[in-house]
């Protein structure tokens, strides 16, 4: 059964039902996986690529992952570089996800038990000495969600009635 889609006037309703702090994530006409995502005052789309049958009308759930670490990273450095006052010009972060075989899994039951790897490349541009490059890619592990994604999350799901 293909999902119903949202017209314009029952996106407006249910954007404006979103609570601060909270995402809403519904079906979008981009039939099979196509995803609107709601947080109140913007809306941005989520897909699967056509490879995997989706329709690609948007990033993927591990592309927004990658984006929200990216756009977080570059944020924490600009706020830094902004209050110490550091000739920073323009920060670009490049990201890539992959599921890797653990080379020391002290409790995995194989050895060829799989880890998410996320690696990131941080460019820096401006005339910044060494000292504040170096100071700058500590600050870069101080993101928020890179602290999200290293620490142990809790997701609690709750099946709550359709309205």
């Amino acid at each position: 059964m293909a999902p119903a889609s949202l017209n314009e006037r029952e996106r407006a309703e249910l954007q404006s039902t979103v609570a601060i702090g909270w995402i809403v994530v519904t079906d979008s006409d981009a039939a099979p996986f196509g995803q609107l995502l709601l947080d109140g005052r913007h809306v941005l789309a989520a897909d699967e690529p056509r490879m995997v049958g989706g329709q690609d009308s948007g990033p993927g759930p591990y592309e927004l992952l990658l984006m929200a670490l990216g756009a977080c990273t570059a944020m924490t450095l600009r706020m830094y570089a902004t209050r110490k006052q550091l000739p920073l010009e323009r920060v670009l972060v490049r990201l890539k996800h992959d599921k890797v075989h653990a080379e020391d899994c002290i409790n995995c039951e194989q050895s060829t038990a799989l880890i998410d790897r996320i690696d990131r490349q941080i460019e820096l541009f401006g005339p910044l000495d060494d000292a504040q490059r170096r100071r700058l890619i500590e600050i870069a592990d101080k993101c928020p969600v890179h602290r999200t994604l290293e620490s142990r999350v809790d997701i609690r799901t709750a099946l709550v009635p359709a309205a």
